[in-house]
């Protein structure tokens, strides 16, 4: 009988298991088994385990540390039977550093398509490698640490933004949410509705046959189409097992990145977590002791962080459908919140003028107080300070800036390394015009003096593009403003309105189609009038015709308070421009103290291209750095 000691030398001796023999199998104490396990191994491996090559292949993605698509390690695991044998014989002797930098060159080559894919003049294969791949991968890691690195705003025409509106029979739209290709709305009469946005005109009508089209091209769709809606249900409100809201006002909604839940937020009470596809409620949480105000996002995941009234902000996770935890320290109710990719959120306090800064895992806040500084009004003095106003709007820049809106008009811009205000804007969207003195006194022949001073337009919307220095605010001057981050981070700089070209052309058609009426119905005076009655009436025609066009002008394309504002992108990282979706409405989204009766109950959506790019242009830029780099 052998055993382990009398055994020869070749056979006590461990052999290297190649990849088509058996998994290494676990040492066994000595005796009784020994024998049996000395015998196995003297018999060649006939069978071999279908996931051993499977396991090998997880082993080696956990050892890369590098970030691969899905994709490829679902084929890469797909394909075991055959080139997963033979991978890993040839490279069954490599080191775990040589196994890193095997998978970060197919990363790499993955990034690689992809760049030419994007780019239309990427005719240099060294110059994608030099400049175009580099780029990308600095872009990864910018957004793994959560920092700004994407320089949208001189690559995007907002002044061609073409706009198309549309509305239906419903209250104040209070909030609009994306999530491509699809936006849902919320009405303060208790509805959330569900649209189909449009594909761009390119590709809306595809051609599937290689001959030319006999007949011209049918014309582009512009407005969405509605898919579905839900309505609130007042008789339910002492139903305590009903699922959705029960009161009209829906003041906010939010839409998750994977399409699968819309979520909610009513006067009364309740935050409701909808089907995304058929918008049928699935949970109402009730935690709240107040009116849910606003709702967000983190980034990328199904946890999501509740504002309300109550002065409180929670923490949920939709995964599980779950309560995580309450966020305390606001003095005022909380209008509005935003969040990122990481576990932090930065909400704002209304009339306690704070801005605080959540850490969620850390259960720590910062805390930045707004307001006109005494140093800034002293040196001032013959400039009119404003009162301030109550902080009603936030949007995160990264995950280190952050820019707040109030009821004065004032956009200003935070960093997490400073209490105070890196940068504030005064008046960003203008001052109303001033009251007659009959709107303001009932007297026969009012005083002057007693009409008040002009106030500014608060902000009533704000958004940013994550990770980027696009920055958007919206007011009700009829026009949503658009803002950029400076390089050195400090400043907010304005860059213009979105679609004021289209609009003014707009406006000279149809000053342009109103002369021709004019012209008409001067042709038919003609007859009965003078030749020095003529004149008078043309120069007064031309004077009422300039007055509207100005009239027009400061109405603006947005007929409404501006109440909410998405955006999206077109394509593979934005590479066919954004969509804008914008609410209106005829009152404010949480109040009333703001009416505008020639204002619209709905929405507009702005198709914002990209800046046409020619073919020379990289080689001049180019050419100039170059010309920089000798002078310096």
């Amino acid at each position: 009988m052998s055993s382990f000691f009398t055994a020869p030398a070749g056979e006590k001796k461990r052999k290297r298991a190649s990849a088509n023999n058996e998994a290494p199998q676990k040492r066994v104490a000595t005796g009784k088994s020994t024998a049996k396990s000395s015998s196995s191994a003297k018999a060649p491996a006939t069978k071999s385990r279908p996931a051993a090559p499977k396991k090998a292949v997880e082993r080696d993605e956990s050892i890369s540390g590098s970030d691969i698509d899905s994709d490829d390690g679902d084929n890469y695991e797909r394909d075991e039977g055959s080139e997963g044998e033979g991978e890993e014989s040839d490279h069954e002797g490599e080191t775990a550093a040589e196994k890193r930098l095997r998978l970060a060159q197919r990363y790499l080559d993955k990034a690689r398509q992809e760049v030419e894919l994007e780019d239309e003049y990427a005719f240099d294969a060294e110059q994608i490698d030099r400049d175009l791949l580099a780029e990308r991968l600095q872009e990864d890691v910018a957004e793994a640490k959560g920092k700004v690195y994407r320089q949208l705003a001189s690559k995007l025409n907002f002044d061609g933004a073409a706009h198309t509106q549309f509305r239906w029979n419903s209250g104040t739209v209070t909030s609009v949410a994306v999530c491509a290709p699809y936006a849902y709305t919320t009405t303060k009469d208790g509805y959330l509705t569900k649209w189909k946005l449009q594909d761009l005109p390119k590709n809306q009508w595809p051609q599937t046959t290689k001959k030319k089209p006999k007949k011209p091209p049918a014309p582009p769709k512009k407005k969405p189409e509605r898919v579905c809606f839900n309505r609130a249900n007042p008789t339910k409100v002492k139903d305590k097992t009903y699922q959705g809201h029960t009161n009209a006002a829906i003041l906010t909604v939010k839409a998750s990145s994977d399409g699968k839940f819309v979520v909610t937020g009513g006067a009364d009470k309740r935050m409701v977590v909808h089907d995304a596809e058929t918008l049928k409620p699935i949970r109402a949480f009730t935690q709240h002791r107040d009116a849910v105000t606003s709702l967000a996002f983190r980034r990328g995941t199904n946890q999501i962080f509740s504002a309300s009234k109550d002065r409180t902000v929670k923490v949920w996770s939709l995964d599980e459908l779950a309560y995580v935890e309450t966020l305390f320290g606001h003095q005022d109710e909380i209008p509005d919140i935003d969040a990122l990719a990481g576990e932090r959120c930065v909400s704002v306090g209304a009339r306690d003028r704070t801005a605080r800064y959540w850490k969620v895992p850390e259960e720590s806040q910062l805390v930045f107080r707004g307001g006109v500084s005494e140093k800034k009004s002293s040196k001032n003095r013959d400039q009119e300070v404003h009162h301030d106003g109550t902080m009603d709007q936030v949007a995160m820049i990264d995950d280190e800036l952050f820019v707040t809106g109030d009821s004065a008009g004032t956009l200003a811009l935070w960093g997490i390394n400073r209490k105070k205000a890196l940068f504030q804007q005064p008046c960003a969207h203008g001052i109303d015009p001033p009251l007659k003195p009959t709107e303001v006194s009932a007297d026969a022949e009012p005083d002057e003096s007693v009409v008040p001073t002009p106030q500014p337009r608060a902000i009533t919307a704000l958004r940013t593009i994550p990770y980027s220095d696009v920055i958007l605010s919206g007011s009700w001057d009829g026009f949503v403003r658009v803002w950029r981050l400076s390089e050195d981070k400090k400043k907010i700089l304005p860059v213009g309105v979105l679609g004021s070209s289209n609009a003014l052309q707009q406006l000279d058609q149809a000053e342009a189609q109103k002369q021709k009426e004019e012209a008409k119905k001067a042709a038919k005076a003609e007859k009965k009038e003078s030749s020095s009655g003529e004149e008078q009436a043309d120069d007064e025609a031309s004077v009422d015709g300039s007055q509207d066009k100005k009239k027009k002008q400061e109405s603006g394309l947005i007929r409404g308070i501006i109440n909410d504002i998405a955006i999206f992108e077109r394509g593979d990282r934005g590479r066919d421009g954004i969509c804008i979706v914008v609410a209106t409405g005829k009152e404010m989204r949480l109040g009333r103290w703001k009416y505008m009766k020639e204002g619209r109950n709905g929405a507009t959506i702005f198709e914002v291209p990209k800046v046409a790019r020619r073919a020379g242009a990289k080689d001049e830029d180019e050419s100039e750095g170059e010309g920089d780099e000798e002078e310096a």
